[in-house]
C-alpha cells in the first residue's frame, strides 16, 4: 500500500515543490491550500492519484476537516509536512508599520496551523510510525527574516518541532527545514536581498523549491533523525 503524505500550502512555491517530489518518490500526496483552490486543483490532476482539499489551518476546525479527508480518501496517513505560512517585507526597523491583523494572522497561519495540524493528524500517525515535518526558516533561528512578525513565528516553529518530537516519540518522529531565501513568486519582488544572497552566501545563488523538497525527501526515509532543524540556505547561516 502507498504511504499516504499531507502537505499544507502546497497550491505553489515550495510546497507544490514537496508534493510534487513526494508523488515522484511514490507517495499518494494529498495536497492543501487556503484561497487557491484553482492553482491546487491543477496540481492535484497533474499529480495522478492525489487531492486537493481547501482548509484554512489557522482554524482547528478546518485541519480536523483536512485530516479526515485524507483518511476518507486514502485510509491512512504516514506523514504530515507543515508547509502552509504567509509573509510580507517589512523593516525590522519600522515597529509601527506592524498592525496587530498582520501579527495575528502571521502567528494564526505560520505557528497555530502547524499545531492545529499536528493534533488533528497525531493518532493516524501513531498507527502508521509516521513522521511530521515543518517548513520553519532561516528566520527562525538567525536575527533576519521578512520581518519581525514572520521570524517570531518561524521561531516557534523551531521550538514546536524539538518540543514535538520530544513528546510524540517514538511514535512520531518530527523534524523541520530551514530554508533560507528561496526563489519563488513570494520574493520574486526582494530585489536587494536577492542581489545580496547571491554575492555573498556561500553556495552564490538563492535556494530553489526543489533544493527544500530534496531536503524533505531524505528526511522522510530516516528512521532514526527527530528534533531535528535543517537549514536549507546555501550557507547564508554562516553570514
Amino acid at each position: 500500500m502507498k504511504r499516504v503524505g499531507l502537505v499544507t500550502g502546497s497550491s505553489s512555491g515550495i510546497g507544490a515543490a514537496i508534493a510534487t517530489r513526494m508523488h515522484a518518490d511514490g507517495w499518494s500526496v494529498v495536497l492543501n491550500g487556503h484561497q487557491t483552490a484553482d492553482a491546487g486543483r491543477r496540481l492535484s490532476e497533474a499529480l495522478d492519484g492525489s487531492i486537493y482539499v481547501e482548509a484554512d489551518v489557522s482554524s482547528l476546525i478546518d485541519a480536523r476537516m483536512l485530516v479526515s479527508e485524507a483518511i476518507g480518501q486514502f485510509g491512512r496517513l504516514d506523514a504530515v509536512i507543515n508547509n502552509a505560512g504567509i509573509a510580507r517585507q517589512i523593516p525590522h526597523s519600522d515597529m509601527d508599520a506592524v498592525d496587530d491583523e498582520f501579527w495575528d494572522s502571521v502567528m494564526a497561519v505560520n505557528l497555530k496551523g502547524p499545531w492545529n495540524v499536528s493534533r488533528a493528524a497525531r493518532p493516524y500517525l501513531a498507527t502508521t510510525g509516521g513522521q511530521i515535518i515543518n517548513t520553519a526558516s532561516l528566520a527562525g533561528i538567525t536575527a533576519a527574516g521578512s520581518s519581525i512578525p514572520y521570524a517570531v513565528s518561524k521561531a516557534g516553529v523551531v521550538h514546536l518541532t524539538r518540543l514535538l518530537a520530544k513528546a510524540l516519540g517514538p511514535a512520531i518522529r518530527v523534524n523541520a527545514v530551514a530554508p533560507g531565501y528561496i526563489d519563488t513568486p513570494l520574493t520574486q519582488d526582494w530585489l536587494e536581498l536577492r542581489e545580496f544572497i547571491a554575492e555573498n552566501a556561500p553556495a552564490r545563488r538563492l535556494g530553489t523549491p526543489e533544493d527544500v523538497s530534496e531536503v524533505v525527501s531524505g528526511l522522510l526515509s530516516m528512521d532514526y533523525v527527530t528534533g531535528t532543524v535543517i537549514p536549507v540556505a546555501g550557507g547564508l547561516q554562516l553570514i
